[in-house]
């Protein structure tokens, strides 16, 4: 059965005027009080008193049978809304077994039982003071139960009234509206076709887009004077409703200041309240009726016109995601989106390089040569065991190699550095016209407070020199010295990867050596690339076994480091986890580009690495391999994240829908509450994973595109997908977060930014060192236009040393002479490759300085926008506003008495 218990506050006077008497509600505000407050003292020692037998936080009422069923997120009133829910289970007490045989069997029952009452008893005291520290504060209370045998579950609703509301805006410096004014489609393509009269297919209308408006910071005082602020139930948002709650219930006090017993997320962490959420505004499927598109719900809205599949080509209402979830996830989803778009140019262009490729591929004169020369050339033996081959049998891995190495490539690249650079410059821009018209631009992080697992784990307390109030504090000599232990761990663990390429590497030389020795022509022949497929996927899997362990690493060793706020904690985090990363995705692919085929030797002196020789490229070259390489890693590892991110939420929405099924017993059959369904849902596991995945992407299509133009494609083809994976996720698998504000992808873009100028250092080496196109260059400028004889030219004969040795005459690909020194073509090449080098940062870097300073990171338009919000925010606070506006008859004009002044 449902048993309710309804609550209203009884101790709300000190809100009714909190402008004349803020200092009676920060003082039963825990959390929120400065240093010696006498509010802080009483609520100390209030906490040693033992609790009475009554509960302090509910008021039963009677005729709760007469009471309407509360519809929609509001009490049973039907006035107040539930801005959150407290969620709390409790098992019922464990049933005495029969007695056993051995005493000190009955004696470990007995121990356990009163371990389970004694946590059962702390979590209750724990509640019933966190609960009457909320009422004092002001917050209404209804409370729900479902009961079942062995278990209850209690759900309570927190409603904030209106001067509650009030107070924490101004607080929180939320911003409220002054002026209205359209709100405009901000889409370039859209404008751009309309120019063009060309219909769009990708527009679509989402019905109740929200307003726009110019806002200020929030002021009691001066709250006749904005929008809307007679209408006090509409007047605050839903997600800002949610983050002044929030903010509430992670200032409130629930034990001893001194120990840092604060806040709601401590007491989940402690496992007194198993969940605590906003709730979502209604389902999300569509109503089997008949209805209104204006009358949908927020939730159906996002559903039906952005997380469904069918919606994969269309823009995506980044207000109404705004609106719904804040602008901290409404940003990631906008930078996604923005990414994607510029996606279809670099898209375009590489798959119109790698066309060229494909159709030229007939005209490639050393393909030709290699085909026709039979058993002109014969090649010295790959292993120590093999024997002798002709060239001629490499004939289709030549042709397929220029697919990855012809003069489009070395065009790729250059464009894909430009790409990045202008992708990011103009994402700046995008940012800043989003950030000022989600009211973010000025936003600055407040004094954070000390993270829950911090505060629990601090030796000691020290005095906050910014807000005077004691907390949680961790010597900094004591935390450095765990950030130096941690680092030798991240070192070990980068060793760790490296031992695994290592293996990697010898692992592909033994099965070369295996296939050479089938005998099998067909296997002989292609012994390379099963080789190197087969180290790849093997590779991939390593990489994803390493993903796991060390993300569970690094979360353990940033926790050990001690800091103290959550945005130290995200980042300390996420440096590790990418250095990690960028280690674990790019080590093999950097290998084979630069490292692969440059130690081999010459035949009698091989280089060699555990007795075996080291790997020299294939037939079709280093660029093949390496694209390969890129291929398996980026798409397979595109593939299995968009599978774990299809079925690991539904697994899990299963198992906690099971459970609570099992709860609610009998019940299955009544309509759930939108509280229980809510709860039902996993709970949001924020977009760290995301970001990480779509910037390793981000590297794969631009530090080695020279490599594989088709990798912006299959990334297009992916953020097709990962829009509607996350949008499904955040709409309908996860309960709803609390919206928190940000106004740009934080410390994302400096990696990015990292990641576009490594880009193009990284492709000037692979052009120059890994592609063949300077020594065909070269070749052209030096003997033939035409490139006829090139295969002849790139192969040396083995040294006399060498066939002395009974061994017969051979060939191999490198620019030496008969001793095996190099000629000097080789040394001509490399001062061209150098130079090539230098030339290709300068002109890049120096083009893309000139982008930035010709791209101004704010458009002239928000610029305008700015200035007007401002002098209207000016205008609207300023308490002298009718002396300023109002000019006497022959006083002259406003502008006239500036002057004066």
């Amino acid at each position: 059965m449902i048993r309710k218990k309804v609550c209203a506050s009884s101790d709300t006077s000190a809100l009714l005027d909190l402008s004349s008497a803020p200092r009676p509600l920060l003082g039963e505000s825990p959390g929120a009080m400065p240093n010696g407050d006498p509010y802080a003292e009483h609520l100390d020692e209030e906490y040693e008193l033992e609790d009475d037998d009554d509960d302090p936080i509910y008021l039963h009422s009677e005729d709760d049978r007469f009471r309407p069923e509360s519809k929609g997120n509001l009490f049973r009133d039907r006035k107040n809304k539930v801005d959150f829910v407290l969620v709390w289970e409790e098992k019922m007490r464990p049933h005495k077994k029969r007695k056993v045989k051995y005493a000190y069997k009955e004696m470990d029952q007995d121990v356990s039982e009163s371990r389970w009452e004694r946590t059962r008893r702390e979590n209750e005291y724990w509640r019933k003071k966190f609960l009457k520290n909320l009422r004092k504060v002001g917050l209404l209370m209804e409370k729900e139960e479902t009961v079942s045998e062995r278990k209850t579950i209690h759900y309570l609703k927190l409603s904030a009234p209106w001067d509650v509301l009030v107070y924490f805006a101004e607080e929180l410096c939320i911003r409220a509206p002054l002026q209205a004014q359209p709100n405009p489609d901000r889409n370039t393509s859209d404008e751009f076709l309309k120019k063009l009269y060309i219909p769009n297919p990708m527009y679509e209308r989402v019905p109740n887009k929200p307003m726009d408006y110019y806002t200020c910071a929030f002021r009691k005082s001066k709250l006749d004077r904005f929008l809307g602020s007679d209408d006090h139930s509409s007047y605050f948002t839903n997600t800002q409703r949610h983050r002044i709650v929030y903010e509430i219930l992670a200032r409130t006090l629930y034990g001893k200041r001194k120990h840092a017993e604060i806040g709601i997320d401590r007491l989940l962490n402690e496992g007194v309240y198993a969940a605590a959420f906003p709730l979502h505004e209604g389902p999300s499927e569509m109503p089997e009726y008949e209805v209104a598109v204006e009358k949908l719900n927020p939730r159906q809205i996002l559903h039906h016109y952005w997380a469904r599949w069918g919606c994969w080509y269309k823009y995506q209402p980044l207000d109404h995601i705004r609106e719904y979830f804040g602008e901290k996830i409404a940003i990631y989803f906008a930078w996604l989106g923005f990414y994607t778009a510029w996606l279809l140019p670099a898209a375009a262009v590489g798959s119109v390089v790698f066309i060229s490729g494909l159709v030229t591929m007939g005209s490639n004169t050393p393909a030709k040569e290699i085909c026709d020369s039979g058993g002109k050339y014969l090649m010295c033996p790959l292993c120590d065991t093999c024997d002798t081959w002709n060239i001629s049998e490499i004939c289709p891995m030549a042709k397929v190699g220029y697919l990855f190495d012809h003069p489009g490539t070395v065009f790729f690249s250059i464009f894909m550095s430009f790409w990045a650079v202008a992708f990011l410059e103009y994402w700046k821009r995008k940012n800043a016209s989003l950030a000022h018209h989600w009211d973010c631009m000025d936003f600055q992080e407040e004094e954070e407070r000390p993270r829950p697992e911090f505060a629990a784990m601090a030796p000691k307390m020290e005095q906050n020199p910014i807000t005077g109030v004691k907390e949680p504090y961790f010597p900094k000599r004591d935390r450095l010295s765990r950030i130096v232990t941690g680092s030798m761990v991240i070192i070990i663990m980068l060793c760790v990867v490296m031992i695994f390429l290592v293996s990697v590497i010898m692992y592909r030389g033994i099965v070369s050596m295996m296939m050479y020795h089938t005998g099998n022509s067909i296997l002989m022949t292609q012994a390379g690339n099963i080789a190197n497929i087969s180290s790849t996927v093997v590779n991939l899997i390593l990489i994803l076994l390493m993903s796991q362990v060390y993300t569970s690493l690094a979360d353990k060793l940033t926790k050990w480091e001690m800091h103290r706020t959550q945005t130290l904690h995200e980042d300390a985090f996420t440096f590790k986890v990418f250095v990690f990363q960028f280690v674990n995705f790019y080590s093999s692919p950097f290998y084979v580009a630069f490292f692969k085929g440059r130690f081999v030797g010459y035949p009698g002196h091989y280089g060699k690495l555990f007795g075996m020789r080291n790997e020299d490229c294939g037939p079709g070259g280093c660029l093949i391999e390496l694209a390969q390489q890129l291929f398996i890693i980026m798409v397979g590892k595109q593939i299995v994240s968009n599978i774990q991110e299809f079925v690991i939420p539904k697994v899990k929405a299963w198992r906690q829908k099971r459970k609570l099924a099992k709860v609610r017993g009998t019940q299955i059959s009544q309509e759930p509450k939108r509280w229980e369904e809510d709860y039902e849902l996993i709970e949001c596991e924020g977009l760290f994973e995301e970001y990480l995945e779509m910037v390793l992407q981000f590297g794969f299509i631009t530090i080695f595109v020279a490599a594989f133009p088709l990798a912006p494609l299959f990334a297009l083809l992916n953020n097709w997908v990962e829009i509607r994976l996350d949008a499904q996720k955040f709409v309908c698998e996860y309960r709803r977060p609390v919206a928190e504000r940000a106004q740009d992808i934080g410390v994302w873009f400096f990696i990015l930014e990292a990641l576009a100028q490594l880009s193009v250092i990284v492709n000037a080496f692979l052009i120059a060192f890994t592609s063949d196109f300077l020594p065909r260059l070269l070749y052209k400028y030096e003997y033939d236009n035409n490139l006829h004889g090139y295969v002849n030219f790139t192969l040396s004969y083995s040294p006399q040393s060498y066939v002395s040795n009974n061994h017969t005459m051979c060939r191999y690909k490198a620019f030496r002479d008969e001793t095996g020194s190099h000629t000097l073509f080789y040394w001509k090449l490399l001062a061209i490759r150098l130079g090539f080098i230098i030339a290709f940062e300068h002109a890049v870097f120096f083009s893309l300085r000139c982008i930035d300073w010709m791209v101004p990171d704010i458009p002239e338009s928000v610029e305008v926008k700015m200035k007007r919000e401002r002098y209207l925010a000016k205008q609207a606070l300023a308490d002298n506003q009718d002396v300023l506006l109002t000019v006497s008859p022959g006083s002259g004009s406003p502008g006239q008495c500036a002057r004066f002044f």
